[in-house]
């Protein structure tokens, strides 16, 4: 180490090629790094969903949820299973063991669910797929006084128009009821007729079908031949036929039966502002910035509203990007004050040249880190922007440490070079183990199992690159901008107001450092009983408070949020309206 300090202080070219890298790397790497408002995260969940229409909660768990438990226990690599049995469907969650292949215990999932054959003949065919984190970013609502469907059209609208702005690829439509298409035949009518449910069924199913009939080889080629009979509306379906008769009379669907062209029969629905509504949400898609996102869709509801029936209205609905722009504002704003009040502590006690260059070092540990990012698969995040405003307060330590030493070297008459070697050199081994000891407090976090250990191992991901680079900055590139300029009696005259001020404030230092904190140090050290019976008291007192509850513990402190959530039970049975 002394050998690289000392080679690095005598090269300038060296020390600020280093420092260039760091900044313009990072600064370009800053412009081209994936950003997102949460980290993604595999889950390790598998969901199998088995929609029971008509059927109430007891009934789930007993033909659906009984059996799925029973069939899924046996599967290796799951932590747990959850089951929720709640009116129409039931729904089993596997929360797999750490470092389970995800897609090899999907498909043994798959197979068992395949095998089980006493699931309710009512029931429909099981779901079973991988619960995958998607990225939202942003919602619009459509609501006005309108039907469903009217609003669902409209919102379908909108839906492809987004789809077809640049940069947005994924956007869905959300807390709508699917399309559906009811055919509703009186059990008289059939006996009328003479014909059974099966076979209107069999009628209706072989009548909206497409159907590919291979290929014919022709003069000019290959035909490809196929009919397209895939019915989509009431209307369609009211047109097929269901009885021919030998005189040729034909009996249509129409005429037996009450066909409603409308949606499924849920609960589900959804207003805003007192209306009806429907959400569009839009997400975030590979290397897609949150901010853009936003600002598009924004725009973009913003040249709607002049589109739409006076009885409709578009609005913007979480706006998750705001936070995210937010905490991005945060660090800029912390970071901008830690700069100025480095600038004027240090410019006050020592010099405003070196403060300068221990200020460098701010942006120079940030922008290192923000390079080594990427080999990390790091994004610009909520949690690692909450990293970097955490690591704030620390990083310029080191450097204060160093820069100081090198110019108390300097007031004992050494030369810039001299002094930047030895001040440095002094300080290298309390540097060093104060950043590893930093480091070794955020290490274990990169071990934690489970969600939130993915979750959280970001953060010692963006410190200790920082610290790291800070290390670099403080002994390699720091000594060098320190170890050539004026000696220090021209300084003074260059820096008269500024000496001046440092000389007031030096002075008063001195003074209480000589007449106060000399006396009290002299008497802990002499009354040494005194002095650990009173930092014991202390400790126990601090947990005393929180042991008694007079200060509150918390795994995750309660924050005023910006939404209200109100969650309502209600018994089975009760009409919602």
């Amino acid at each position: 180490m002394k050998g690289a300090v000392k080679w690095m202080a005598g090269n300038h070219v060296a020390a600020n090629l280093l420092m260039m890298v760091l900044l313009i790397g990072g600064l370009v790497v800053s412009f081209s790094i994936k950003q997102e408002v949460f980290p993604e995260i595999e889950l390790d969940v598998i969901r199998v969903v088995v929609p029971y229409p008509g059927a109430g909660p007891e009934e789930v768990e007993e033909g659906i949820i009984l059996k799925l438990e029973e069939s899924l226990s046996g599967i290796s690599g799951v932590k747990e299973i959850r089951s929720t049995a709640s009116e129409g469907a039931g729904r089993v969650t596997l929360e797999l063991l750490e470092g389970e292949d995800v897609d090899e215990v999907l498909q043994d999932v798959k197979a068992e669910v395949d095998r089980i054959t006493t699931l309710p003949e009512e029931s429909e065919k099981p779901l079973v797929s991988k619960v995958v984190s998607r990225r939202e970013v942003i919602s619009v609502v459509i609501h006005g006084d309108a039907t469903e469907r009217t609003l669902r059209e409209y919102a379908e609208e909108a839906q492809d128009e987004l789809l077809g702005l640049e940069d947005i690829t994924q956007v869905n439509l959300a807390y709508v009821r699917p399309y559906e298409i009811s055919v509703e035949i009186p059990e008289e009518t059939l006996l009328d007729y003479g014909i059974t449910l099966e076979q209107v069924a069999a009628k209706i199913r072989l009548a909206s079908l497409d159907l590919p009939a291979g290929t014919v080889k022709a003069e000019g080629g290959e035909v490809l031949i196929r009919t397209k009979g895939k019915r989509y509306t009431g209307i369609d379906y009211e047109n097929i036929t269901i009885i021919e008769s030998p005189d040729g009379t034909e009996i249509k669907l129409g005429d037996l039966a009450n066909v409603r062209d409308g949606f499924e029969e849920t609960d589900k629905f959804s207003t805003f502002d007192g209306k009806s509504s429907v959400m569009i949400k839009v997400f975030r898609v590979g290397d897609q910035k949150p901010d853009g996102i936003s600002a598009i869709v924004k725009q973009y509801v913003k040249e709607k509203k002049g589109n739409l029936p006076e009885s409709l209205s578009i609005d913007i609905w979480n706006d998750l990007s705001e936070i995210f722009s937010g905490r991005k504002r945060l660090l800029v704003k912390n970071a901008m004050i830690g700069l100025v009040l480095v600038l004027i502590i240090l410019g006050m006690f020592l010099q405003i040249r070196l403060a300068l260059w221990v200020m460098l070092g701010l942006p120079i540990s940030f922008l290192g880190a923000i390079l080594l990012m990427p080999p990390l698969d790091v994004s610009i995040n909520m949690i690692s922007l909450f990293a970097f405003i955490l690591v704030l307060g620390i990083v310029v330590d080191d450097a204060i440490v160093v820069g100081e030493s090198i110019y108390e070297h300097r007031r004992r008459g050494k030369s810039h070079l001299k002094a930047a070697v030895d001040g440095a050199l002094e300080v290298t081994g309390p540097v060093v183990f104060a950043i590893l000891s930093t480091v070794a407090a955020f290490l274990p976090l990169m071990f934690v199992s489970g969600r939130m250990g993915k979750i959280i191992e970001v953060i010692p991901l963006i410190v200790i690159p920082v610290l790291a680079v800070s290390l670099v900055e403080c002994l390699l590139i720091l000594p060098a901008h320190l170890s050539f300029g004026n000696p220090v009696s021209e300084a003074k005259k260059k820096e008269k107001f500024f000496y001046r001020l440092r000389t007031k404030f030096n002075s008063r230092i001195d003074r209480f450092i000589r007449d106060t904190y000399a006396g009290v140090l002299e008497f802990c050290i002499s009354n040494k009983a005194i002095t650990i019976a009173t930092a014991i008291a202390i400790l126990s007192m601090s947990f005393g408070l929180v042991g008694g509850g007079i200060v509150k513990f918390n795994f995750m402190p309660d924050v005023e949020s910006d939404v209200i959530q109100v969650t309502i039970e209600m018994p089975v049975g009760t009409v919602m309206q």
